[in-house]
């Protein structure tokens, strides 16, 4: 069983930073694509960000374009999304996700029905 672990979650004021990691526990991340998908209270659960085991094109939802950022750091075995600029609306409970990819491939999507493995989730709550 994959086990991914977010961490770096808290409260931030609007305007702030905070930076999420999710790890791979047991497992290397290289061959998987990672997504990064938020929940707000009494809302679906959304796509943020992702990125494909090449690393290339991640994708971002427009509410999130030109604030955050989606990075792999292999030796660390992380899949960091490095949010800036945050607003109250980024309030909610962030998850971390997986599917597998084979070595190489391009681009992704946020789709939930794609991925099968899924972190705990991460309170991140910016206030005004």
């Amino acid at each position: 069983q994959l086990q991914l672990v977010e961490s770096g979650g808290g409260l931030v004021q609007s305007g702030g930073s905070l930076r999420l990691s999710c790890e791979g526990s047991g497992f290397t991340l290289d061959y998987y694509t990672i997504g990064w998908f938020r929940q707000a209270p009494g809302k679906e659960r959304e796509g943020v960000s992702c990125i494909s085991s090449s690393g290339d094109t991640p994708y971002y939802d427009d509410s999130v374009k030109g604030r955050f950022t989606i990075s792999r750091d292999n030796a660390k075995n992380t899949v960091d999304l490095q949010m800036n600029s945050l607003k109250p609306e980024d309030t909610g409970l962030y998850f971390c996700a997986a599917h597998y990819t084979p070595p190489g491939t391009n681009g992704c999507g946020t789709a939930r029905g794609l991925y099968g493995s899924w972190g705990q989730g991460i309170q991140v709550i910016v206030s005004s």
